[in-house]
């Protein structure tokens, strides 16, 4: 099982967005980089939701129910369906992340503006330690 995290606006998709809907698809993405990750997605990965924007938090957790598939509605994108887990605990500041050494290499304080990334094992479990699980 892999580790990834997925960006959304609040505004945009909520976790009590995706709380509610349970299982949806992930769409909306156009970075190259953003898809090549997508692609990597399998079925029973977990991925971390962050909400950006102000709040700039980890608040819940997803599982990866389907695997990257064309976005029907563009032909530039792609899909990957996502079910929710559950809600972090102590949810995870981006400034709790920048302060400790252990994530400086997490692509979150590398690349801040890609919106879908791999976490590797140890600092998905050390962020899930945080967050209370």
């Amino acid at each position: 099982m892999a580790y990834w995290l997925l960006k959304s606006e609040p505004g945009s998709w909520s976790w009590a967005d995706q709380l509610a809907a349970h299982e949806t698809r992930w769409d909306g993405v156009r970075n190259a980089q953003a898809l090549s990750n997508m692609r990597k997605m399998a079925p029973g990965d977990r991925a971390f939701f962050y909400h950006s924007g102000k709040e700039r938090a980890i608040v819940g957790l997803v599982a990866i129910s389907r695997s990257f598939y064309p976005d029907p509605e563009d032909a530039k994108s792609g899909l990957v369906d996502v079910t929710s887990v559950q809600s972090m605990p102590q949810p995870v500041s981006l400034s709790a992340i920048k302060v400790d050494p252990a994530f400086e290499s997490l692509a979150l304080v590398r690349q801040p503006r890609l919106s879908v990334m791999p976490v590797p094992d140890d600092l998905a479990q050390k962020l899930l330690k945080i967050a209370g699980l």
